[in-house]
């Protein structure tokens, strides 16, 4: 899917965003899921095209003909498969949706959330100019966003955050980093303790704990953690070395909403807040985000995009929509009620497989 506008960060550009999308159909009924590691191995390890490989060659293998009992059954059949979060949840969330739909209940209602509605964030990556990034924002505010994300890297750093806290002195702004600096940057994130912001996410390695547990020590603003934590266990270890103040969760990158849960209550128990991170995915992915972030320790705004922010045309139906200023609403219809439009899908789609068995 061809983005309106590059999507630039610490890591890199991405003019359009490959997808997996996956179906799963047991009797006559069926869920959509969808995962988005992005077109190659910058934002982790994993990318499009290899998660749609092990899901195909791999994985589903272990799933199809059989008798799933729940999530966890799933899990545990594709766990001898080490690592792989993003093509481990093209099952698993699709597994959600085609067990909420069989139950005739929303998603949201089967995960635990009990918010009607929940709160979005607006996000902007690295922009041509600060003008043009100060127009972007004023545009938010007048939407009635709550907050504003902004990506941060080198060049792309204090000026910027000087002029955009200059001429919005009260909002809410957070910057993400995406992996892109070390240690050796402390003093330039004590600069950034001046200008008030919710929180830095993920400004150390991708993989870090413990130089993010140094880096919190030595500064005043929350550090929120996002690409490190890939499982529960990151989470605790996370907790143990007070590694952060806030934690991004993402379900494709932790390997579906069973973990995504897990990794909430950890967070609701330690007394970190959350909120609910996005990939840039169709309305597939974000309409099971906001059944996601429903729950009740996502006390910061999520990265749920609505249409035309992205995309000119998403390509599910129906398209995501602000139901008041800076809100989503959740889903009534059984599962979601976004799933990927037959014709958008035949236009965009690069490789496609079916697996078949008999349970």
């Amino acid at each position: 899917m061809p983005l309106i506008y590059p999507w630039r960060t610490a890591y890199g550009e991405d003019a359009s965003i490959d997808s997996v999308l996956v179906k799963l159909v047991a009797g006559d009924q069926y869920g959509w899921g969808e995962t988005t590691p992005l077109t190659a191995p910058f934002y982790s390890p994993e990318w499009s095209a290899g998660a749609f490989q092990l899901i195909t060659e791999h994985l589903a293998h272990r799933i199809v003909g059989e008798d799933v009992q729940d999530s966890v059954d799933l899990l545990n059949r594709i766990a001898a498969f080490k690592g792989n979060g993003f093509a481990k949840s093209g099952l698993e969330l699709a597994w959600w949706v085609l067990d909420a739909k069989s139950r005739g209940k929303p998603l949201h209602e089967i995960l635990g959330g009990t918010k009607s509605e929940i709160s979005v964030g607006a996000d902007f990556g690295v922009q041509d100019t600060v003008k043009i990034l100060l127009a972007k924002i004023q545009g938010a505010i007048d939407q009635g966003y709550p907050r504003v994300k902004l990506k941060f890297r080198r060049g792309w750093d204090l000026d910027m955050l000087k002029e955009v806290r200059d001429a919005y002195p009260g909002y809410t702004f957070h910057i993400d980093c995406n992996a892109g600096f070390n240690l050796a940057d402390i003093e330039l994130f004590k600069k950034v303790d001046r200008y008030g912001l919710a929180m830095i996410e993920q400004p150390l390695n991708h993989t870090d704990l413990l130089d993010h547990a140094e880096l919190q020590r030595q500064i005043e603003t929350p550090i929120c953690l996002d690409e490190s934590i890939t499982t529960p266990k990151a989470m605790e270890d996370a907790i143990k070395l007070r590694s952060c103040g806030f934690v991004n969760i993402k379900a494709g990158r932790v390997g579906g909403l069973t973990n995504a849960v897990k990794i909430h209550d950890l967070c609701e128990d330690a007394g970190i807040p959350c909120w609910v991170g996005g990939m840039l995915e169709s309305g597939v992915g974000s309409g099971i985000s906001i059944e996601l972030a429903t729950l009740s320790n996502f006390k910061y705004p999520a990265d749920i995009f609505p249409r035309g922010v992205l995309y000119r045309v998403d390509l599910a139906l129906p398209e995501i929509a602000l139901s008041s200023p800076g809100k989503v609403r959740a889903s009534t219809a059984p599962g979601i009620p976004y799933e990927p439009n037959s014709e958008m899908l035949r236009r965009c789609t690069l490789s496609r497989k079916t697996i078949e068995g008999q349970a």
